[in-house]
């Protein structure tokens, strides 16, 4: 059935439907939009309404137009990591987006100091977690860090987080398998700090010692019905376009 957009906000639902498809990797660069006359017909919607859709894509950098071509997907400005993973993977089983990978796959079982990643996972000072790291790359470019958490209680029933192997499953889904309790994603927050020495490394930033480079941090906490289980933190290089609150 075709989508109907809402009387009075077709433009911004239109722009949405195809900013989703981007996001999720189902429209890849170089992928050509419906024409027009289609998208109007799909959505029920008048053709000055599709040009106001398509007016916004284009504003956000994510198409262009290209002649005989239509509408062209771009390479996408937007950064998608983390928690908007898990929702690319939930529609599409996609883990990456055309053109990206990742890179310096760590995992360690590490003694936790930091006072927000202990108050999220209700850890004591220096009690150990697993701890998971990977910088994702766009063509080969480092777009952010990823570093994962997750205390005792969780890596007793997925030990999986443990070994220095890529996971073929989320951890959620396999917590959920093995407990029948479903795993909460809690609200994400993202704030701006000086990077450390070992995130501008991983970034290749080459910057003096003397100069702080300030990064866009990302967090969110994982919660079952009982505690929480992973707390999870983006840090993204400087000029990274992130959407948030989707």
């Amino acid at each position: 059935m075709a989508y109907k957009a809402p009387e009075g906000k077709g433009y911004a639902d239109v722009a949405a439907h195809f900013r989703a498809l981007i996001k999720a990797g189902e429209l890849a660069p170089g992928d050509a939009l419906p024409s027009v006359n289609e998208i109007r017909e799909q959505f029920g919607v008048a053709s000055k309404t599709v040009s106001r859709a398509l007016g916004l894509l284009k504003s956000e950098g994510l198409v262009s137009s290209r002649g005989a071509l239509g509408t062209v997907v771009e390479k996408s400005p937007l950064v998608i990591t983390g928690a908007d993973r898990l929702n690319r993977m939930e529609k599409n089983g996609l883990r990456y987006a055309p053109g990206e990978t990742s890179s310096g796959h760590r995992v360690m079982l590490r003694s936790v100091h930091d006072p927000e990643i202990c108050k999220a996972l209700d850890l004591e000072p220096a009690e150990e977690a697993v701890i998971r790291i990977r910088v994702f790359r766009q063509d080969d470019k480092p777009t952010s860090v990823g570093v994962s958490v997750y205390p005792p209680h969780t890596t007793a029933v997925v030990p999986e987080l443990g070994e220095d192997v890529r996971m073929v499953k989320q951890f959620d889904k396999l917590y959920t398998e093995r407990t029948g309790r479903e795993v909460v994603k809690g609200q994400r927050t993202a704030h701006a700090r000086q990077a450390s020495q070992d995130e501008l490394d991983a970034l290749e930033i080459d910057a003096p010692p003397h100069v702080s480079v300030s990064v866009l941090v990302t967090t969110v906490t994982f919660h079952d019905d009982e505690r929480p289980l992973a707390f999870w933190e983006d840090v993204y290089a400087p000029g990274s376009r992130v959407p948030i609150g989707e």
